[in-house]
């Protein structure tokens, strides 16, 4: 055991829980966040985990990883690199150190660093940390599965059942590192198997001996890790992934507009918790189907809006192709329909659990004619909640269907959730239409703003057809005339332009030498990134996108007011092909990355530092 073991005292810090896939470290990253988030600090959550179903135990390809990072107040990114690495067994150590800061403390299961486990982990000699060149003063060296077997050996619990329990141990370890209240931890485990009891309360021990463990044997060396909240608005707090909050994003739309909630969606990569969380809400009325296939789910929520309920469908990129047809159909009928597009790494199968945003084009243009559509694009967990509230309101009140862009990154990442107060939401009114045109009414028949009215089947004197086949805008019968296709082409064009959606927005320096755009995602990393050019001394502004058709009415002003603009984003360069086409004249500097992880801070700073001096 090293003698010296320092722990610096921060007021942001980092900690990547890893191991294999069946060790629990999403579990345990998840449970550690929610502790965070209930003490009041600033969170952001990353989880990174394989592809495979369940890789060889101890191998390379099966590591699985969390990442929080906690700070004392707000935090925009999980962080470039951790202060304090938990690797559960030679391949964690192996694939997961390269993630670790200079010096960071590293907690590993010495039971699973034995001679076939660094075989499988490819180190070449017994001298695993000299390999690697760690410095054993920084490593907590516990033999986490020999004291997991001692502190349940008298719980009737089979191996296997003990094995799951491993990941509580360490973080026990974790929790007694940064002064964490086994309570709040205890209660969470409680709640979780309530069915359960028995298993909560080995986990519960186990926990505690992961505490006691570091408390009594490394507590005259190492010094606690402290974050203290400096700034809460005070309310109801809760840590939430970006798909959870999509799906409650999507429940209280409904409650809002009075309607029932229908998700119509097929099982994908990394958009299926939100068919899992919301078909838990049937006490809210949210109707969940499992289809078939992608088209069967976008088709019964194109039927489901048809009847007068929310439709709502659920997807990746993939999907999205096969969507596309039905998409198309909600455009001519001009139905309200919500599409959740979950991003991962493409094409085709590509990277199922990574993150890209490589499908905003696709989101814009890819179908068949004129088919114009919203598409908008969350810009953090939290966000999640009201990009899904907002394309519910801008679907329902301009009878269309509306992309919603997330990805892996924000859908599988948490942060610290205020729980809203539902009747300061937006109002939400669709254009049901009046009943003084009972009789007169025709299915075309649109409102000042262009969008047409919205006649529920059933209701007496609104009986209507509505189709595939182009119609005519005064009769609502199928139409092959030239004038009427141009004028109902123009019509559909002009009401997506009509939406009203923010202007944009303008941190940072108000003369700043370089405009730093993005859209979704990324906004946590390029703010962090003006923030530390900034630091440096240099005058940077940041603007992100979040509407992006129609874009805020001050695009092209924002955009031309600088000398250099630099457009980031996790894809080849479609955001700043798009703004080309929009804005005239416009010639950005672009940084683009394709690698199914997030942006790393320290190289943006550095990209953008070399656009600054040219």
């Amino acid at each position: 055991m090293a003698e010296k073991l320092e722990v610096k005292e921060l007021d942001q810090v980092v900690v990547r829980f890893s191991g294999d896939s069946g060790d629990g470290m999403q579990l345990a990253g998840n449970i550690f966040s929610t502790v965070s988030a209930t003490v009041g600090n600033g969170i952001s959550t990353f989880p990174d985990y394989p592809a495979d179903i369940r890789a060889p135990q101890g191998s390379l390809t099966g590591v699985s990883g969390f990442q929080v990072h906690i700070g004392a107040g707000k935090v925009y990114t999980p962080g470039d690199k951790c202060d304090v690495l938990v690797a559960m067994n030679a391949a964690a150590l192996k694939t997961q150190y390269r993630y670790a800061k200079p010096g960071a403390t590293i907690i590993i299961d010495t039971d699973s660093f034995g001679p076939k486990d660094l075989e499988k982990a490819q180190f070449a000699t017994p001298d695993y940390l000299g390999e690697m060149d760690i410095d054993p003063d920084r490593v907590i060296q516990c033999p986490l599965t020999t004291m997991v077997k001692d502190c349940l050996a008298d719980s009737g619990m089979d191996m296997k059942a003990m094995m799951k329990c491993r990941n509580m141990f360490a973080l026990g370890l974790v929790c007694w590192l940064f002064d964490r209240d086994l309570n709040l931890v205890a209660n969470f485990l409680k709640e979780k198997f309530a069915k359960k009891p028995a298993i909560a309360e080995a986990n519960i021990k186990v926990i505690q001996a992961g505490y006691d463990y570091g408390h009594n044997t490394h507590s005259s060396t190492v010094n606690v890790y402290r974050v203290e909240s400096k700034e809460k608005e005070p309310g109801r707090y809760m840590d939430i992934t970006g798909n959870k909050a999509t799906a409650y994003g999507f429940i209280a739309a409904a409650e809002k507009a009075g309607l029932k909630l229908y998700l119509g969606s097929y099982p994908i990569t990394p958009a299926t918790d939100v068919l899992h969380e919301l078909s838990k809400h049937k006490s809210c009325g949210v109707i969940t189907v499992q289809c078939e296939d992608e088209i069967a789910g976008c088709s019964s929520a194109l039927g489901a809006s048809f009847a007068g309920a929310l439709g709502v469908t659920s997807t990746s990129g993939p999907g999205i192709c096969l969507k596309s047809e039905a998409m198309n159909l909600a455009v001519i009928m001009e139905l309200p329909l919500v599409v959740l597009d979950v991003q991962r790494g493409g094409p085709a199968t590509g990277l199922p659990t990574k993150s890209e945003q490589t499908d905003l084009l696709q989101a814009l243009f890819g179908r068949n004619g004129e088919s114009p559509m919203p598409v908008m694009a969350a810009t953090s967990p939290t966000d999640c909640f009201d990009a899904a509230y907002q394309a519910c309101k801008i679907a329902l009140e301009h009878m269309t269907p509306v992309v919603l862009l997330t990805d892996a990154f924000v859908a599988n990442g948490s942060g610290a959730f205020k729980l809203p107060d539902i009747a300061k939401l937006d109002p939400i009114n669709p254009p049901y239409v009046p009943e003084e045109l009972k009789g007169k009414w025709t299915p075309y028949m649109r409102a000042e703003n262009g969008t047409r009215y919205w006649a529920v089947p059933g209701r007496e004197g609104f009986t209507h057809i509505l189709g595939g086949l182009e119609k005519d805008s005064n009769t609502g019968a199928i139409s092959t005339n030239p004038e009427n296709h141009d004028l109902m082409t123009r019509l559909r064009q002009q009401k997506i332009a009509n939406i009203q959606v923010p202007d944009l927005e303008v941190d940072g320096d108000a003369n700043a030498d370089l405009l730093i755009v993005g859209f979704g995602s990324t906004y946590g990393h390029l703010r962090s990134a003006m923030d530390e050019l900034r630091q440096k001394g240099y005058k940077v502004a940041q603007t992100h996108f979040k509407y992006l058709n129609p874009l805020p009415k001050n695009t092209a002003d924002v955009l031309k007011k600088y000398k250099k603009v630099v457009v980031a984003e996790q894809n080849m360069g479609q955001l700043a092909a798009y703004l080309r086409m929009k804005v005239d004249n416009f010639v950005p500097f672009q940084f683009n990355q394709v690698k199914g992880q997030p942006f790393v801070v320290e190289e943006l700073v550095n990209a953008f530092e070399d656009i600054l001096k040219k």
